[in-house]
């Protein structure tokens, strides 16, 4: 076999790995770039391999950065078949054609800014070409192995987020595996992801790899968050993932209400996508921990707003108020919509609860920016900035050495990606030292002969 990475090489999106034996071709994972603009414009570039050579796709999950290249591929002449689990194609049904809604709209955007010349004022791909995209989709059950020329591949639910896989390949001889991100024990909703036992080589997420999250309780941490916006009626803006975050979130917020550590003060969820994805947590009920009346009864603590109308009416609320929405890195969706009325003013909030990429909105503010710019607008930041980093479903540096602990036998070589260069060159020294196992960090583009 022979792997070549195509993306999240150095950086903590746009997975996509190239797989090749003999005359068979597969693609684990086909990811969006997301960042600043910079970063996103590699979307546009010419794809290192011709799509129509490539025999399938196979998913580790639903995100956008590991599934939102997909109707891009299919626009320049894939035809394959595109493997993943039940739960994952029913999360990208909708994740791909809200992208591809969002697309749309940057680039209607760029339009009518008057930047018609570039190549921003078209749409990457549309909801037409998403919802094309979806045709070429078929699920697959857990465990089962299924054939992709002369390769063997099976999915092992993984538990980062609803439908998320191991990606294990084999041409008889060597396997390689992929963890996708690999989530955390213990977690509140998902159940603590399984071990490998065996694999030739890996390939393993590093996204937090120089970092261990805080030993906070979160539940406490998002207590005095609510309780302080409380205490000085303004509101606090969370901007939230609509995969898995959101529902932890509603489902964390129940919890600190069943318990009466936070008032009932009005709860909105400003996402259309989030609100579908919470729909799909109760139908996936073997996908989680959380009981079917739980599931119901925490997330119906909201009030789901659907319309743009709507939307902006929570700009004129009085607070106290929550309002969780989209996106999750405040690089796009309604939550920026929100930061224009509410960050200029000290009384409010801002509070993440994840990961922020570099080049993203929430990256600046985390980072301490004192203005940001949306829309070509700047905007003074005067709210409060805060981050929950212990409700992250990507498992920290210590968590991934544990994991790695289930491994039976030393794999060939282990390659780190989706990282930030300096958190995978911490997380190599650390494998390096504890285990002795020979570590890469590989470059964009770069082959490797897997024997």
């Amino acid at each position: 076999m022979k792997i070549t990475f195509l993306g999240a090489a150095r950086e903590v999106t746009g997975s996509k790995y190239l797989i090749e034996h003999e005359d068979t071709k597969i693609l684990v994972d086909c990811g969006l770039h997301q960042g600043d603009e910079s970063i996103e414009n590699r979307n546009r570039q010419a794809f290192p391999i011709d799509p129509s050579s490539i025999d399938a796709v196979v998913l580790t999950h639903g995100h956008i950065d590991h599934s939102g290249y997909i109707p891009m591929l299919v626009k320049k002449g894939f035809t394959g078949k595109i493997y993943c689990s039940r739960a994952t194609y029913a999360l990208v049904a909708i994740l791909l054609k809200d992208s591809g809604f969002v697309q749309e709209q940057n680039a209607k955007r760029a339009l009518d800014e008057g930047k018609g010349h570039l190549a921003a004022a078209t749409a990457l791909y549309t909801v037409q070409d998403a919802e094309k995209s979806l045709t070429f989709f078929e699920s697959v059950d857990y465990e089962e192995a299924f054939s992709i020329g002369s390769l063997q591949v099976h999915l092992i639910q993984s538990f980062h987020i609803l439908g998320s896989s191991f990606v294990i390949v084999s041409d008889g001889k060597e396997t390689l595996s992929f963890s996708g991100d690999l989530g955390r024990p213990s977690q509140l909703i998902m159940q603590s992801p399984p071990g490998l036992k065996q694999t030739d080589f890996l390939v393993l997420e590093s996204t937090y790899g120089d970092k261990q999250h805080p030993q906070d309780d979160s539940l406490k941490e998002l207590a005095q968050a609510v309780n302080e916006v409380e205490e000085k009626r303004g509101v606090l803006i969370i901007p939230a993932f609509a995969v898995e975050r959101t529902q932890l979130i509603l489902y964390c917020l129940y919890q600190l209400r069943q318990k009466n550590i936070i008032p009932e003060i009005p709860i909105f969820l400003d996402s259309p996508m989030a609100t579908k994805v919470t729909q799909l947590v109760c139908v996936f009920k073997d996908e989680h921990k959380v009981s079917s009346e739980l599931c119901s009864n925490a997330f119906n603590i909201a009030t789901y707003i659907s319309t743009v109308e709507q939307s902006k009416s929570l700009d004129h609320i009085v607070g106290p108020a929550i309002i969780i929405a989209g996106s999750g890195m405040a690089d796009g969706g309604r939550v920026l919509h929100h930061f224009k009325h509410f960050i200029y003013d000290e009384k409010n909030t801002i509070l993440f609860v994840g990961f922020q990429a570099e080049g993203t909105n929430g990256r600046a503010l985390v980072e301490g920016a004192e203005k940001i710019k949306i829309d070509d607008r700047w905007y003074m930041v005067y709210a409060t900035i805060k981050i929950i980093n212990s409700l992250s479903a990507h498992a920290d540096s210590a968590e991934i050495l544990q994991w790695l602990t289930s491994l039976q036998t030393s794999p060939k070589k282990v390659f780190l990606t989706h990282g930030e260069l300096q958190a995978s060159q911490a997380l190599k020294k650390k494998i390096e030292d504890r285990f002795g196992w020979s570590v890469v960090i590989p470059k964009y583009l770069e082959s490797f002969d897997l024997d």
